[in-house]
């Protein structure tokens, strides 16, 4: 299928679709790098302090069965971009490498552009280097500034960064100084990108790399925690990188502050829909150990494993006079929904191929459809597989293993292997599984030895 090819109307599969807003709305995503589910104040968190945050959740929607395309930021981010799980985007893995959408790929970005948007993209890109089909500039956005790659997305303190298809060096972190904190220049930018005196409506996508650790730092110090510095917590009798961790979260969470009332102060503040979430779950590297805040929340797992803890992500969206603002939501959604619902909100086709569904109206308090299973695969440390199927969520390490099954409604937290009572539930989840993928030369299934 050509990339262009689109339906002639929007994806709603029996249910009466939505109608797009009559001026659109502006649009802000803002992408936290390995952050857990419980590392925020209003998902539990205790001695982080996030209060930008959290008054996004106040004036908003909180959802609490939010689930990231991966567990590891590449195709997490791919999943995001181009509406379709694991098993049939097109980077499955961070694998070494940095791969790379192509041509054929319809991406949100593209269709915020067909529909008349202004585009800006500020911090890591992970679908594709300067010279590939992937990069962003190539992928519908008008201003992209940012790291080269996945590959040196962590580095907190760069020599250099690209503005468009431009080097920009940073003089201030040549030798051993460190002077340009990256993140504080992606928050510039994405400032600038908001002043800008243009009558279109704008997609800003903000990409932070915290709270991801330098591991190249971590490994020779046990700290790639970078911040210029850990106030609020200098004084706290913590361990150095945890200081330097919470620190990373307070930093991020006051600039979202300033993105914030940037908003509020050129009128913005009713017509824009914000949304905040992670790629992923907590991180143990560089020092840092997601139990010492209880990174996870009470979910099972981190970054890397297909338990909740590693894919089930904080997701809060916020558009004043819209959304009913304090509301809590449990409806169960992930990053692939992401591009179906741009397409809907802006009046534009949905690809024929996305595995997303539209949750705008979820996001507006309406009758919502619902996924039948939600399916993830991953490919470092052997060959991995997850699916959730209402409240059932099954978990296999190699195509010839066995089925782990939970109740989450019962044991969200996956503590029990109930596979051996439910053989009609773990049937239907094999049948789904058999055709939930197609084969990908650049990723194919390596068995773990």
């Amino acid at each position: 299928m050509h990339r262009r090819e689109f339906l002639a109307t929007l994806t709603a599969g029996g249910l009466m679709a939505q109608q797009a807003p009559a001026r659109k709305p502006n649009v802000i995503l803002i992408l936290a790098d390995d952050l857990g589910y419980g590392d925020l104040g209003c998902y539990g968190q205790k001695q982080i302090q996030t209060p930008n945050i959290d008054r996004l959740a106040a004036e908003g929607v909180r959802f609490t069965q939010a689930y990231a395309g991966s567990t590891v930021c590449a195709p997490s981010r791919c999943c995001l971009m181009t509406g379709k799980h694991t098993g049939h985007a097109r980077v499955r893995g961070n694998a070494g490498r940095d791969a790379s959408l192509t041509l054929e790929d319809v991406t949100v970005s593209e269709i915020f552009k067909k529909a008349g948007y202004r585009t800006g993209l500020f911090g890591k890109w992970s679908l594709g280097g300067l010279d590939t089909p992937g990069y962003p500039t190539k992928r519908g956005f008008d201003e992209w500034f940012g790291y080269f790659s996945q590959r040196h997305a962590h580095n907190y303190f760069p020599e250099h960064l690209l503005d468009g298809d431009h080097e920009v060096l940073l003089n201030g972190n040549f030798g051993a100084q460190k002077k340009d904190y990256a993140h504080d220049l992606f928050t510039k930018r994405a400032l600038q990108f908001l002043e800008a005196d243009d009558p279109r409506p704008f997609f800003l996508h903000v990409c932070y790399t915290i709270p991801h650790a330098n591991n190249e730092l971590g490994r020779d110090t046990g700290n790639g925690m970078e911040i210029p510095d850990n106030a609020p917590y200098t004084n706290r009798p913590w361990p150095e990188p945890e200081k330097n961790f919470a620190a990373m979260i307070t930093h991020m969470d006051r600039d979202i502050g300033r993105i914030m009332e940037q908003l509020k102060k050129r009128g913005l503040d009713q017509n824009t829909l914000v949304i905040f979430t992670s790629d992923n779950g907590p991180h143990r590297e560089g020092g840092h150990d997601p139990d010492f805040f209880k990174s996870g929340g009470p979910l099972r797992g981190i970054k890397r494993d297909l338990y909740e803890g590693g894919i089930r992500v904080p997701a809060i969206v916020r558009w004043r006079g819209t959304i009913p603002e304090g509301t809590v939501s449990d409806h169960p959604w992930a990053f692939w929904d992401f591009l179906p619902t741009v397409a809907e909100l802006t009046g534009q086709p949905v690809p024929r191929d996305t595995d997303g569904i539209s949750v705008l109206p979820a996001l507006l308090g309406k009758a919502q459809r619902r996924h039948e299973f939600f399916y993830w695969e991953f490919h470092e440390r052997g060959f991995a597989q997850a699916v959730r199927m209402g409240d059932w969520k099954a978990v296999r390490f190699g195509l010839n293993k066995p089925l782990e099954l939970y109740d989450l409604k019962k044991d969200p937290g996956e503590k029990n292997n109930v596979a051996a009572r439910h053989p009609d539930v773990v049937a239907r989840i094999e049948k789904y599984l058999a055709a939930a993928r197609t084969e990908s030369e650049l990723f194919p299934i390596r068995e773990k030895s």
